[in-house]
């Protein structure tokens, strides 16, 4: 999961790639890798099962489908622009500097929620692998808590995940989850059902709220411009390696989901799933594999997460630094320590991600169905309205700018991405009680969210044009050029 980057040309060094260093498949590997599949698959795969059904699988094949028709307008726009960046510099080029400005606070918000959101799959996955690998049994709350710590430690030394170590990280998190695919599909090739490819059970409420699950795994699939001063012939890499990694998520997500379900059956799946949500591909590796895929899975899976959560981290905290730096966030975001790093921010990042970590363990709240789906929710909502948004704003900068060369397709796409958008966001509004559970007034305070920030950014944008103009002008980056 890689974040929308802007405003960071005088982060800390980290090892970054040198320039000119990359290829197609290399950006698609840096891509895949922040996508975590492993992650994804068993620690979120399961809730989407749970909630949505048999056919919860097809929502990464339909957030896939839409993405890559998205894709065709985003890289138009990205291509005829000067300025590199993620949704944030798009919608302000393409929207103005007040949409701009509320969608970058919009970002930093939803990104800050899913971070802290994803603390509750650490800790049961920490808490599995212990108990599983090591027989300690160790409440995961305070897992969590010790990772975001370590975290924030490690975020403050000036230490980052490379692509090198998530590369690695990867190839085993593909590998152990393709042995576990073969494993089924050799086992039960006689026996496999196809009830999630059934309408009647595609065309529900509860799959209906599951959607964001879907787009939710693609988040970062957007950074592949980030690279593009990174790339050989980026006309040319960039667009293949988006497509390219769109694809393969949709595929091995849709894929691998399926088939493990095919190891309990479409009938029995929910209730195994319903017994131990964070249990059943665990349950599935130890049936089709045996106990040394489940003890790899728990260290893979929790190696990732964290190595995940470190980057995360780091990347919410440089944009904090860069926001802060341009005047838009208070002043003492953007201080650093001897490394480079900006710890204060990481500092006030990681006392609320604690105190939210805390608050829901003490109320012995489970760390999936309440701490993630509760948190995660209006982070992923605001990260799909940034998406519409981003949509609206290919579509107008398409619309002013017809003298620019482009293939037959790319207005209607534009259009479709955005009609798209607009219709998945208000699925989600309308079907976010089958999502959450958790009824009208802590629905009504998950959807409030986004609306708050976006007004209260926009608010706060005009105050600055007003006040400080030298300041506003600033937002979105650099102002964009037509190439």
């Amino acid at each position: 999961m890689t974040i929308d980057s802007t405003l960071l040309d005088d982060k800390p060094k980290t090892g970054g790639l040198k320039k000119a260093a990359l290829g197609t498949w290399g950006v698609v590997f840096l891509v895949i890798s922040a996508a975590a599949p492993l992650s994804v698959l068993a620690g979120i795969g399961p809730l989407a099962v749970l909630i949505g059904g048999v056919s919860a699988p097809l929502v990464y094949t339909i957030a896939g489908v839409v993405l890559a028709i998205f894709a065709i307008g985003f890289l138009f726009m990205a291509r005829n622009l000067q300025p590199m960046g993620g949704f944030y510099t798009y919608i302000s080029v393409g929207l103005g500097k007040i949409v701009g400005l509320a969608a970058g606070f919009l970002a930093w918000v939803s990104y800050n929620l899913l971070q802290i959101g994803l603390w509750g799959l650490f800790g049961v996955m920490a808490q599995g692998m212990l108990s599983t690998v090591f027989a300690i049994d160790v409440a995961w709350w305070v897992l969590a808590l010790v990772g975001a710590v370590l975290v924030f430690g490690l975020a403050a030394a000036g230490v980052d995940v490379g692509a090198k170590v998530l590369g690695v990280l990867l190839v085993l998190e593909t590998a152990l989850l393709v042995v576990l695919a073969v494993a089924i599909l050799s086992q039960r090739a006689g026996s496999l059902e196809f009830g999630t490819f059934a309408p009647q059970n595609v065309f529900t409420p509860s799959m209906f709220a599951i959607l964001g699950f879907g787009f939710a795994a693609f988040m970062g699939f957007e950074s592949t411009v980030l690279y593009r001063n990174e790339t050989r012939n980026p006309e040319r890499s960039i667009p293949r390696a988006t497509y390219i990694a769109v694809a393969f998520l949709a595929i091995f997500y849709t894929g691998t989901l399926w088939l493990v379900i095919q190891a309990f059956g479409d009938a029995q799946v929910q209730q195994v799933i319903a017994e131990d949500p964070a249990a059943f591909f665990f349950t599935a590796m130890g049936q089709y594999v045996g106990p040394w895929g489940v003890s790899a899975m728990f260290i893979l899976i929790v190696s990732s997460i964290f190595a995940g959560q470190l980057a995360f981290h780091n990347a919410i905290n440089r944009y904090s630094y860069a926001l802060a730096r341009d005047g838009i966030l208070p002043a003492l975001f953007r201080r650093t320590n001897r490394t480079g790093a900006p710890w204060l921010a990481g500092l006030v990042q990681s006392i609320v991600a604690i105190v939210v970590v805390l608050a829901f363990g003490l109320a012995g709240l489970d760390p999936l169905t309440q701490l993630v789906i509760l948190v995660n929710s209006p982070g992923v909502y605001g990260i799909i309205t940034l998406q519409l948004l981003a949509s609206i704003s290919v579509l107008i900068f398409i619309l002013k700018n017809p003298q620019l060369a482009r293939r037959w397709y790319v207005l209607p796409a534009a259009i479709f991405s955005t009609v798209a958008m607009a219709v998945l966001l208000a699925i989600l509004v309308s079907t976010i009680d089958y999502l959450t559970a958790a009824g009208a007034a802590v629905n009504a305070v998950i959807l409030a969210i986004v609306p708050l920030v976006l007004i209260g950014g926009a608010v706060y944008a005009v105050v600055l044009r007003a006040r400080r103009p030298e300041i506003f002008a600033r937002v979105g980056g650099q102002e964009a050029e037509q190439a």
